[in-house]
């Protein structure tokens, strides 16, 4: 494989019961299970749209990565109200989007090919959510990874707004640091993922919702995250720093 494909180029691995989005032989970059390609298989995942638990009805959501779609997909389903934009700067995890059954454009989802990183300075207030999950084969990108970034992350979002972004065997402390800076450490959390090299961090802004504010999810979408949406909740309503799974 690695004759056919430049080294750091995207590519799928496609197995019997998984198709995974791979830039290196031996590490997954997304997997979508083929009998149910709009599931969330990976933990982190899901961990992150635990922030759902804190705006839980979003008209308008960001999405800093594409890869192989699976939050994409799940939001595109299972909050049908909502608007969703992705950016995603490799054109080859794009040109894959048929592979892990990503939608078409239409008039509520899109994904633009461009730098995040600049085009947050242009979407001030534009997001109730921010989901970012930004990766090239050898991890987050330098311009994801700036105090300008995580500030524009935050000038991004409206008032009761939520970023959550997916930290994976990284310099954590030096992005946790940042988004403390960009958002106050009262209005930041951390989730350790137990059976990855992962942590979620989340970032709000105040004032979040109301417990038991009704929530855009279908049945099935609520019934997917069961388990994460009250432990992220529970999370901020606590008021701590950093939980373990």
């Amino acid at each position: 494989m690695s004759g056919r494909i430049p080294p750091g180029a995207p590519f799928v691995l496609k197995g019997w019961r998984s198709a995974e989005l791979r830039f290196a032989e031996g590490t997954a970059q997304s997997r979508m299970s083929r009998w149910f390609p709009d599931r969330l298989v990976v933990d982190y995942t899901r961990t992150m749209l635990g922030a759902l638990a804190l705006v839980p009805a979003p008209r308008r959501i960001g999405m800093v990565g594409l890869g192989g779609g699976s939050q994409a997909k799940f939001l595109h389903r299972h909050l049908p109200g909502a608007e969703i934009e992705v950016f995603e700067i490799n054109p080859g995890v794009i040109a894959l989007r048929r592979e892990f059954r990503i939608p078409d454009d239409n008039a509520r989802f899109r994904v633009v090919e461009a730098d995040a990183a600049a085009q947050l300075r242009e979407r001030v207030d534009a997001y109730d959510l921010l989901l970012v999950d930004g990766y090239d084969a050898s991890g987050i990108p330098a311009a994801l990874s700036t105090q300008r970034f995580y500030a524009d992350c935050r000038a991004s979002l409206r008032d009761g707004g939520v970023v959550a972004i997916n930290l994976y065997d990284t310099a954590h402390a030096e992005h946790l640091h940042r988004l403390r800076l960009a958002f106050g450490a009262a209005q930041t959390a951390v989730v350790d993922e137990p059976r990855q090299s992962n942590r979620v961090a989340f970032g709000w802004v105040v004032p979040l919702a109301l417990p038991g504010t009704a929530t855009m999810l279908t049945k099935a979408g609520r019934r997917e995250l069961a388990d994460v949406l009250p432990r992220i909740a529970a999370l901020v309503g606590r008021g701590h720093a950093s939980v373990r799974r």
